[in-house]
């Protein structure tokens, strides 16, 4: 989404509910957009991840994998 300002929370509360909000923010990360929410995190938030995990090569996998983990913890939790 390319809002700016103010509407860039109003954006973020979209991506909060989103099915595909990882992938998007994968694409985002690995593809360095510039700009927009995307998987929602504006562009400054992006810069920052990018500069604070330049070892990351592939954004798409690692956020995944993390969301898997965090599935499966929860699936443990549960039992």
């Amino acid at each position: 989404m390319f809002v700016r300002g103010a509407e860039q929370r109003k954006a973020r509360m979209v991506c909060f509910g989103c099915p595909v909000r990882t992938e998007c923010l994968g694409e985002a990360l690995d593809n360095k957009i510039e700009f927009g929410v995307w998987g929602g995190m504006t562009e400054r938030e992006r810069r920052a991840l990018l500069r604070r995990r330049p070892d990351v090569r592939n954004w798409r996998e690692l956020l995944e994998a993390a969301r898997q983990n965090y599935a499966d913890f929860e699936e443990y939790q549960v039992s």
